[in-house]
């Protein structure tokens, strides 16, 4: 990686997971969009699956395909969560699939395979 790849990435991957979720609600939801910003975000615990892991956490390893919240399985049931009709469950069906968009953009960015 480039150093100002080094640099770049961790700004695209924090800001992915916690400033975008914000700009999503304030998109979608704009009455509510702090609440709803919220709750996009609070989708970044699917990262709880990486204490199953051993390392917990391997700078060298795409938690895509690795982890189990971040599989194609969970990734069915969050895209499934978009067709609920209560906007929270929408709203963390977006989340966790803007979490597994950060992620695999991070994966790319470091040439790790997915």
């Amino acid at each position: 990686m480039t150093e100002s790849a080094s640099i770049i990435q961790p700004l695209l991957h924090y800001s992915g997971h916690w400033l975008v979720p914000f700009a999503i609600g304030w998109l979608i939801w704009r009455d509510s969009w702090l609440r709803a910003g919220a709750i996009i975000a609070s989708a970044n615990l699917i990262d709880l699956d990486h204490l199953l892991a051993d390392p917990i956490f391997d700078p060298g390893r795409c938690s895509i395909g690795f982890h189990l919240l971040h599989g194609w399985e969970a990734t069915i049931v969050y895209a499934a969560l978009l067709m609920v009709p209560h906007r929270w469950a929408r709203a963390l069906g977006i989340g966790a699939l803007l979490h597994l968009g950060v992620d695999y953009g991070d994966c790319l960015m470091q040439n790790l395979p997915a």
